[in-house]
């Protein structure tokens, strides 16, 4: 009997199975070692009005104020009833959209719909949203570089960037006073989206290009560093740090002002355009997940459901999810007093543990919305499970033992063998791990293929599969 240790790789659905990448990762996330569990969603806050597009958080002075979108209809999550109060602007309803963008400029937050003036809320202030100024610009896009407010895809431009004066998000009116002003990218088809920061960039449909600030008389000078290779999906474009995320016509690109450059080129990428339902894009989301490191990507797949895929970009690995959440982002909660935690049930039925960041206030984690709710991602371990590549041990062979090798858990294995790679891979029931971390298999063939399914509500990596085999006789 001979014992091997089939080590977790990376999952690349774009490879095939005898490359020696996982064939499946779902709902768990990569790491240095092995893969740790995906945490399932549970609601934060109580119905709105209307289903909700967006979720964002703004924060000043230690106040965090955590906002969300409906398609008519701006909310205020409340924290000590949990509930969405509508603080739209009161002058005039809004226009139906699909597309909201937030940012942040001091203690103002900005929303930006594409349909009305930018919005504004005063952080410890404002009652309700109001036009962000009398000549603010109707806006799909919103995001601050340097000192200045800078929209995108106006409404009486596509490709037009616009931005405030000098340190006033009040200011949009150019002139020998003021450094407002616009710029309209003649090349690059529509803007899709923009990122700020030191520099900002600005994601056309064939172009990325970068706007620095030079100064009087110019303010802003715009640099294209990427040409014929642009934003495929509005909705795809996410920032975090310097780096700036996007789904370009060919695959996944991260951008970091000075380089584009691919991160699912044959890892991901034909795995999505092959499950992703090419009417649905505009369904779309992105976020950030900063306590693991992921960049996450949300997408209606061929079957009508939500699927994941998540980039870790320290160690350059995928997974994927499903999420029943139609939007996904990163934001934080106001603080959740005791009495607020009353609408969460008791100390049994919390679904979210205490020692989550969730209840400090102000912390940034994954979230989004499901339907007409505010959610968060910080649940119980989703089920999830992996399945190896194709192994050999000799010409022909038995599996009859195998070890999983989980910290502060257990798992469930389940091997699936065939004498020819053009034989339909089907996994039988998985065995659980008895108490002595032993499953006991009998699979002849000569490829093998195990799929690995963890347990227990705590556990925290799942590192690799300890598999005995034996030589099997042939006619």
């Amino acid at each position: 009997m001979a014992e091997s240790r089939i080590e977790l790789k990376e999952w690349m659905p774009d490879q095939p199975g005898l490359s020696g990448a996982l064939t499946e990762a779902k709902n768990i996330i990569p790491m240095a070692i092995g893969y740790g569990p995906f945490s399932s969603e549970v609601d934060l806050s109580a119905n709105a009005s209307q289903n909700l597009l967006t979720v964002f958080s703004g924060k000043f002075s230690g106040v965090t104020t955590l906002f969300a979108a409906g398609a008519t209809k701006l909310y205020k999550f409340n924290s000590g009833n949990i509930a969405m109060d509508d603080v739209s602007r009161t002058a005039s309803a809004y226009t139906s959209t699909d597309r909201w963008s937030f940012t942040q400029f001091g203690k103002v937050v900005i929303a930006a719909n594409g349909a009305d003036k930018l919005q504004g809320w005063t952080i410890g202030s404002s009652a309700n949203f109001a036009d962000l100024a009398a000549a603010a610009p109707t806006a799909s896009y919103a995001t601050v570089v340097r000192d200045f407010v800078v929209s995108a895809r106006t409404s009486a431009n596509p490709n037009r960037v616009q931005w405030s004066d000098i340190n006033d998000e009040t200011d949009w009116t150019s002139g020998p006073t003021s450094q407002s002003d616009y710029q309209d990218i003649p090349d690059g088809g529509d803007i899709q989206g923009i990122t700020g920061g030191e520099f900002g960039l600005v994601f056309l449909e064939r172009s990325v290009v970068r706007m620095s600030y030079v100064g009087s008389p110019l303010f802003f000078q715009f640099d294209t560093i990427s040409r014929n290779k642009g934003c495929y999906e509005p909705k795809s474009v996410v920032q975090y740090g310097p780096t700036s995320y996007f789904l370009a016509d060919d695959g996944f690109y991260a951008c970091d002002g000075q380089n584009v450059a691919p991160i699912g080129a044959e890892k991901v990428d034909r795995y999505f355009f092959r499950t992703a339902n090419p009417n649905l894009l505009n369904e779309m989301s992105a976020a950030i997940d900063p306590i693991n490191s992921l960049v996450i990507w949300s997408y209606t797949n061929t079957f009508g459901g939500k699927s994941l895929l998540v980039y870790n970009w320290q160690i350059k690995r995928w997974t994927r999810a499903e999420t029943s959440a139609t939007y996904i982002a990163t934001a934080a909660s106001a603080t959740i007093t005791l009495e607020g935690l009353d609408a969460y049930g008791n100390m049994d039925t919390l679904t979210t543990s205490l020692d989550s960041r969730l209840w400090a206030g102000g912390k940034v984690l994954l979230a989004g919305v499901d339907g007409a709710k505010i959610v968060t991602f910080t649940g119980q371990p989703m089920a999830g499970y992996i399945e190896t590549g194709d192994f050999q041990a000799g010409p022909s062979s038995m599996v009859n033992l195998a070890r999983p090798q989980i910290d502060n858990g257990s798992a469930s294995v389940a091997v699936f063998s065939r004498q020819r790679l053009d034989t339909e891979v089907i996994f039988g029931t998985a065995t659980a791990a008895s108490s002595e971390n032993r499953v006991s298999l009998r699979s002849v063939g000569c490829y093998h293929r195990l799929k690995v399914i963890p347990s227990g509500g705590q556990w925290k990596h799942l590192v690799a599969v300890d598999v005995s085999t034996t030589p099997a006789g042939a006619r």
